[in-house]
């Protein structure tokens, strides 16, 4: 089964409505919507934004599903001068970079457990999406994406995030499901449209651009599924 996340109804309402025999279950405060579409067994979930929401959601989806991989899709900032409004990221990895223990001598972002800073996506499901994204006529970027809690509407922060990290693209949630994911065994991949620059202009621009973005995130990953779905004609 495919588990799908998104932090915002806007981000994942698209998808829910495609679910034919649909059978819906509310757990850790998520509503969980599982059934088929094209003939692919999904199972989709809105987490709220922010990383324990991410995670809360992520494993419950995982402990009481039959989940074979999950897609974190929806929108995030740019990070990098070579990443646009519009264009689609697909992360090559996840960092969470408000996780900071250097005062005990860890490098900034060094998750604890997993004993690394940098999570890598799954490749397979990633060159997929970005096939999808490719034929939908969208310009892709691959690299890091980075989460934290926190809005980011800061020149400065930006820069240290880009700078710090490598990441190309911001958000609240990827870098969360992917230490869940990873702690469990679970294949993942993040994919994001990008809504805004991540700098002081932010709060004008997302609003703006928040519900066109979320359209790209989810037609993509539509397109992923038809092409599952072709590959499950072929058995």
């Amino acid at each position: 089964m495919l588990g799908i996340i998104g932090a915002m109804d806007v981000e994942i309402d698209a998808v829910k409505k495609k679910i034919e025999n649909s059978v819906v279950t509310k757990l850790a405060g998520c509503e969980f919507v599982c059934g088929f579409i094209d003939s692919v067994m999904v199972c989709v979930a809105c987490c709220n934004p922010g990383k324990v929401n991410a995670a809360l959601c992520t494993q419950a989806m995982i402990d009481n599903y039959d989940i074979d991989s999950i897609i974190n899709l929806g929108v995030g900032c740019s990070l990098s001068s070579d990443v646009a409004v519009k264009n689609i990221v697909i992360a090559e990895n996840v960092c969470q970079y408000d996780i900071d223990i250097t005062a005990l001598g860890e490098p900034r972002g060094y998750i604890n457990g997993l004993n690394e800073i940098k999570i890598e996506t799954n490749k397979e499901i990633s060159d997929k999406l970005a096939r999808a994204a490719v034929s939908s006529g969208e310009k892709i970027r691959r690299g890091t994406v980075a989460s934290g809690d926190t809005f980011i509407a800061s020149g400065d922060l930006k820069t240290m995030i880009n700078e710090h990290f490598g990441a190309i693209c911001g958000e609240m949630e990827g870098g969360a499901i992917g230490h869940v994911c990873r702690a469990n065994g679970i294949p993942f991949a993040v994919l994001r449209t990008v809504s805004d620059g991540g700098d002081e202009n932010a709060q004008l621009d997302y609003p703006t651009f928040k519900k066109i973005a979320a359209e790209k995130s989810t037609a993509i990953v539509l397109k992923y599924i038809e092409s599952e779905k072709t590959q499950l004609e072929l058995f």
